[in-house]
């Protein structure tokens, strides 16, 4: 999937954790390097799907896309991926965007573990949050990668 060299710092990014039954999304930005989760779109009924993600880009106008890419906790490719990359082909030819990936592997845990640390806040279950929570630190990890490789340039 090309990228380019150094992604735009003005304007927001739509994050992605696909799954087989849900999409988690967020949207975040470079200029501060903070993302916020958005919602929970189902992947069955592609229509429907595809209308959600585009009320999502026709709200928040994004220069971009970030999709997480699983893997094993070993490193070995998760059967998800083709999945994963087939929509992330679509997403970029839908909107003539680019669409950049972030290694997912760690996401669920990382959120699962922000969610009982917020618990008392919560009056929803972990299972209702979990994507949501996973595309907001794909997303935020991807910025902060993002941040550290430009300060590493300068």
């Amino acid at each position: 999937m090309p990228e380019s060299p150094v992604p735009p710092k003005q304007g927001a990014y739509l994050g992605f954790d696909y799954g087989d039954k849900h999409i988690g999304v967020a949207v975040g930005q470079r200029l501060t390097c903070t993302a916020t989760g958005l919602e929970t779109i189902p992947t069955l009924g592609k229509q429907a799907r595809w209308e959600a993600i585009s009320r999502l880009v026709d709200t928040w106008m994004p220069c971009g896309f970030v999709v997480g890419l699983a893997y094993q906790e070993d490193g070995s490719e998760n059967p998800i991926n083709p999945q994963i990359l087939k929509f992330c082909r679509q997403l970029g030819g839908r909107y003539g965007l680019p669409v950049y990936t972030m290694d997912e592997t760690l996401s669920t845990v990382e959120s699962k573990s922000l969610f009982y640390q917020s618990r008392a806040k919560r009056s929803t279950g972990f299972g209702a949050v979990k994507d949501i929570l996973a595309a907001q630190l794909i997303l935020q990890t991807w910025l902060e990668h993002v941040a550290y490789q430009e300060r590493q340039r300068q």
